[in-house]
């Protein structure tokens, strides 16, 4: 495959030398010499600059994508997320990336705020602080006053950044593209990957969605005692800055400041958990960035939660099955959870159920004989993530995603309270999960939708098979077959007919004497006649080499 034949090089040229410079600066563009890369040889065989020789992998590809900007470190974010297809090491590790940048000039984000909003800035804040507070890759918040009086934080998105990251999309496709024929690089999916990279990047630079999510969140917790949602201003926002209520706090980052406020720490971490579990099993609407810098502790000790870019959401079928997936890991059934994995999970073709059982029964062994106080559910999950990626199961997105965000959950508590347990904490959702589940609304709702999908099966059913035997009766009624691994076969068939008759042909040849040529001791011998025998000699050897290796002849 050539690299010309993707229509992002041409588009991008200038990013493309970039990127490939980066990637081979940190040894992670190898893999891309086996194309052909007109362009980029020179940069790609570049590797005397190594600026981390001894560094592991992981931390090379954290690296590279905190040099090659915003959009690639939200793409590490993301994969932080999807330890079943990258691997616990490589998530872990991703988890680390930097999102400080250097912020934008006050002068870009004043005009910015005024194009967006359509007045001056005087007009819409009686104080506006042209340093921000915080400042990330997508965007970053300045402390301002209403004109009304009202305390907010001001998100204004980074000026370029819709731009840069179009280009940046638009050649993630194509290196996907390339990497997806690797095949040490197949098994991450990478087209899967940076499809639902692009879905959840886009939602994110919509700050108007952003808004909708605070909206809804304070809608489930109003009067809560638990949280406390800040109130986003409408009439101040647009898709490119969101202007939402001032909260004032510790954030959970700080625990020096935390110690210095004399609080029980177990308290608020408990309290935490129960906020996400409440919004995860009773709202099925979450935050899906529980690190502690987006946990702010009030003066009141209430929770405030920052950043709603990055959420989730569950249905009901999906909840169930990871309430299964739980419940399966605590009561250490190891083939309920296998059949729950094979049932949710895309399996690949061959899966080697037997084997996974006997992997997925030694995690059980391992944790499941803890007990619920000292369980550790990040390390448990941690280690599930690395049995289906060694069996080359992929969980789906949102399952992941959850999953993760538990385990970010607990490393949260344990960053306050040493011993905390998140499935201590889940002892009384357990009840309310299996009460749940036998209580006469949930069957009444199942019954009602297993009724609909019969009644759907009962109007097709006829009609499909009306068509079926017309197509019969016609003539018209075509069986595909789709052969799978037999171009081997094939040519090592072909191969082998094509040698015996070469080699038939040779010595009648021979027989007959024709074309003979001479020299000593031999006289009047075939010359094709021997060309022939020596040439499906060969042809023969190359064969039974290639039936021993049970190769394919038409590969290296």
């Amino acid at each position: 495959m050539r690299i010309g034949a993707i229509p992002q090089v041409y588009r991008n040229v200038n990013r493309w030398r970039e990127i490939l410079s980066i990637l081979s600066k940190y040894g992670l563009a190898g893999w891309l010499s086996r194309f052909e890369f007109s362009f980029g040889r020179g940069l790609l065989k570049n590797r005397e600059g190594q600026v981390l020789a001894d560094a592991s992998r992981e931390v090379r590809i954290r690296l590279a994508m905190e040099e090659l900007g915003p959009t690639f470190i939200k793409l590490g974010q993301i994969m932080s997320t999807r330890p079943d297809m990258v691997g616990a090491e490589l998530a872990e590790e991703l988890e680390k990336l930097q999102t400080s940048v250097p912020p934008d000039a006050s002068d870009v984000v004043t005009q910015l705020v005024e194009e967006e909003l359509g007045c001056a800035l005087s007009d819409m804040f009686t104080e506006f602080n042209t340093t921000p507070v915080a400042s990330a890759s997508i965007g970053q918040v300045h402390h301002a006053r209403l004109i009304t009086g009202e305390e907010v934080a001001v998100k204004v998105q980074r000026r370029d950044i819709a731009r840069r990251v179009r280009v940046d999309l638009d050649i993630l496709q194509g290196l996907a593209q390339l990497a997806e024929m690797i095949p040490e690089l197949a098994p991450y999916q990478p087209v899967a990957s940076v499809a639902e990279f692009q879905r959840a990047l886009r939602r994110e630079l919509d700050f108007d969605r952003e808004r909708r999510h605070m909206e809804e969140f304070r809608r489930n917790f109003n009067g809560s005692p638990l949280v406390r949602i800040p109130k986003p201003f409408a009439d101040y926002s647009t898709d490119r800055v969101l202007v939402m209520e001032w909260l004032e706090g510790i954030p959970l980052s700080s625990p020096q400041q935390l110690a210095e406020c004399d609080i029980q720490l177990s308290a608020i971490a408990r309290q935490g958990a129960d906020l996400y579990l409440e919004m995860i099993f009773k709202n099925g609407f979450y935050h899906a960035d529980p690190h502690p810098g987006n946990l702010v502790l009030l003066r009141n000790e209430g929770i405030g939660l920052l950043d709603y870019g990055m959420v989730g959401r569950i249905d009901d079928s999906l909840r169930e099955e990871i309430e299964e997936l739980l419940l399966a890991i605590v009561e250490q059934d190891s083939q309920r959870l296998g059949a729950i994995v094979i049932r949710v999970g895309a399996t690949p073709p061959g899966l080697d159920e037997s084997a996974l059982q006997i992997d997925l029964a030694d995690f059980i062994a391992q944790f499941g004989h803890q007990q619920v106080e000292g369980f550790e559910l990040a390390a448990a999950l941690r280690e599930m993530f690395e049995v289906m990626r060694r069996h080359r199961i992929v969980l789906p997105a949102p399952m992941t995603m959850l999953l993760k965000v538990l385990v970010m959950l607990e490393g949260t508590g344990r960053r306050l309270v040493p011993n905390f347990s998140l499935m201590e904490i889940l002892k009384p959702y357990r009840k309310k999960m299996m009460a749940r589940r036998i209580s006469p609304r949930r069957q009444f709702r199942k019954a009602r939708q297993i009724a609909y999908e019969l009644e759907q099966l009962a109007e097709v059913f006829p009609r499909r098979m009306r068509d079926i035997l017309q197509q019969v009766q016609t003539g018209r009624f075509d069986v595909h077959l789709d052969h799978r691994g037999l171009e081997p076969s094939v040519n090592r068939l072909v191969l082998g007919m094509m040698t015996s008759a070469l080699f038939i042909g040779s010595v009648l040849l021979v027989t007959n004497n024709v074309w003979p040529f001479w020299f000593w001791p031999i006289e009047g011998v075939s010359a094709p006649g021997v060309a022939g025998m020596v040439l499906s000699g060969m042809l023969g050897l190359r064969l039974l080499r290639a039936i021993n290796k049970s190769g394919h002849l038409d590969r290296r």
